[in-house]
């Protein structure tokens, strides 16, 4: 059985997003997000680390070339993401709030869906160096898919 080991790749982006949720009233958003729910929005400079997992291939000695990594979140993450104000940009959050957790989750299903299956591990998501969001996919299911794409 070969070896098992995870890689990850980080890049960097900067967006901009109001946390304002349609599901609740704008006083409820009021409450919830304090000064982070300004109707002008405010913005923030993202660490993307992509990490992926699976066997160290006895060939190549990887378990997934680094070069294709840095080109499957290019294409789908920074080049929807970076320099973008994610709620009027990005439909996805036109229905979903626009929090850290959201975007994690946006970013997952965007890349699990040109990776070869099963590779994608994690996506770590700092908003600050404080403040990080790990998701690795639980609870999704096929129609989530769908809506990131939209």
């Amino acid at each position: 059985m070969p070896a098992i080991s995870c890689v990850s790749r980080t890049e960097h982006f900067s967006a901009a997003h109001r946390l304002h949720s349609p599901h609740l009233s704008d006083e409820e958003n009021r409450q919830i997000f304090g000064k982070c729910n300004h109707p002008s929005g405010h913005g923030h400079n993202y660490m993307l680390e992509t990490v992926v997992r699976g066997p160290i291939d006895v060939r190549t000695g990887m378990v997934a070339n680094i070069s294709d990594l840095k080109c499957w979140v290019k294409r789908a993450v920074l080049d929807v993401v970076d320099h973008r104000n994610l709620d009027a940009d990005i439909a996805f959050f036109r229905s979903h709030p626009s929090t850290t957790e959201n975007l994690a989750m946006f970013i997952w299903m965007r890349l699990a869906r040109i990776m070869p299956p099963g590779l994608l591990h994690q996506v770590i998501l700092s908003e600050t160096p404080k403040n990080k969001v790990i998701f690795s996919g639980e609870g999704l299911d096929s129609r989530d898919f769908d809506e990131c794409l939209a």
